[in-house]
């Protein structure tokens, strides 16, 4: 059966929005009508080759939809659910599983290399991330689907899969802030915006969002920062100046650029937490001296997608959204069609904060 797709035809190239012909489910795999998907910054990354994809393949990875088709063996999910995709599924047996850490497992990724579509031509092509979410359908591993809690609408539910699970962890089970600390943002796209809300629903008694656009504000106020820097070389210093001259307890840096890092850990007071959840190039190189790692203090650790189990903590979110601490619609700047793909990349080369969400 053929539907409309983005296929990335070569790393550098631009997305074609095109037909393509998606077999039905085999065993342990489930076709997903997508409802909606939001355009993250990975998917760029993965597009200009900062990530690496086998290609040409359809992208996406923040998605939800509902199930249409599953094949042989699978019993979690039946035609005519809600489901959120999953596009890093834990394997449960590779080392990092057995330690509980399911976010770092060995074989998340293992179903990108697969084929499980064709162009209309009969090029074959690959799920970006797994999932292949920026198409009208989808065919995955049941792995990769989760129920749509209640409560929660389809098309919102999308932005669980990637945005606020990672925001949401990089606050909570990375840098695991506490009611009362202080909290510095950097970055004020999906994820950073998840992460000021996290970090609000945490208690953060002050919450400091930074981004090199000043038109954000608005978007990062509302989603419960305190206070707005639009980034600079004294960055900084503006934020130790709003915190006593101490810095923040916690600086979460959503950006993947070796300043805003550094600009993350030179704002986190002596003896704070400094989280990196951006994706950023091999290009971009940080750099620390030996003594001021010891004079410091401070803890650098990496997130990987919010350090986050999404089977154990999408009914956690859904609690906060039903609850109205949690809004997904304040992440979304814009919905758009399938056709808007390429403009939406644009708007994320160019700056432009929040969500562009997809709805089929």
């Amino acid at each position: 059966m053929a539907v409309r797709a983005a296929v990335l035809p070569a790393i550098g190239s631009p997305l074609e929005i095109t037909g393509i012909d998606l077999p039905d489910p085999g065993p342990g795999q489930v076709r997903v009508r997508l409802a909606a998907a939001g355009v993250c910054h990975s998917d760029l990354s993965l597009s200009d080759g900062t990530m690496r994809v086998p290609v040409p393949a359809v992208l996406g990875h923040e998605g939800a939809g509902t199930v249409v088709a599953v094949g042989e063996d699978v019993g979690h999910v039946s035609p005519g659910d809600g489901v959120v995709l999953n596009w890093a599924p834990s394997c449960g047996a590779c080392h990092a599983c057995s330690l509980g850490e399911v976010w770092l497992c060995a074989n998340a990724l293992s179903g990108a290399a697969d084929v499980y579509a064709r162009t209309t031509e009969g090029t074959d092509l690959h799920p970006g991330l797994n999932v292949a979410a920026f198409a009208e359908e989808t065919v995955v591993s049941a792995s990769c689907v989760l129920p749509v809690p209640d409560g929660v609408p389809l098309a919102d539910a999308a932005l669980l899969g990637c945005a606020v699970l990672t925001g949401y962890g990089a606050v909570h089970h990375s840098a695991r802030v506490r009611a009362g600390e202080t909290v510095a943002v950097f970055g004020v796209g999906g994820v950073g915006l998840s992460a000021l809300q996290a970090a609000r629903i945490a208690g953060a008694s002050k919450i400091v969002a930074v981004d090199v656009s000043a038109e954000k504000e608005e978007l990062a106020r509302a989603a419960g920062a305190t206070d707005y820097v639009v980034a600079s070389d004294t960055t900084a210093r503006e934020i130790r100046g709003l915190t006593g001259k101490q810095g923040v307890d916690v600086a979460v840096e959503c950006a993947g650029r070796a300043v805003s890092i550094r600009g993350a850990w030179d704002s986190t007071r002596r003896g704070g937490r400094t989280t990196v959840v951006g994706i950023g190039g091999k290009d971009q190189q940080v750099t620390f001296n030996a003594l001021e790692i010891f004079h410091w203090g401070r803890t650098l650790s990496g997130c990987v997608y919010g350090n986050s189990d999404p089977a154990q903590d999408l009914p956690v979110l859904a609690e906060h959204i039903r609850a109205g601490r949690l809004d997904l619609s304040a992440l979304v700047t814009e919905r758009i069609s399938l056709d808007g793909i390429p403009a939406a990349f644009e708007n994320m080369l160019a700056g432009k904060g929040g969500r562009a969400l997809i709805v089929f």
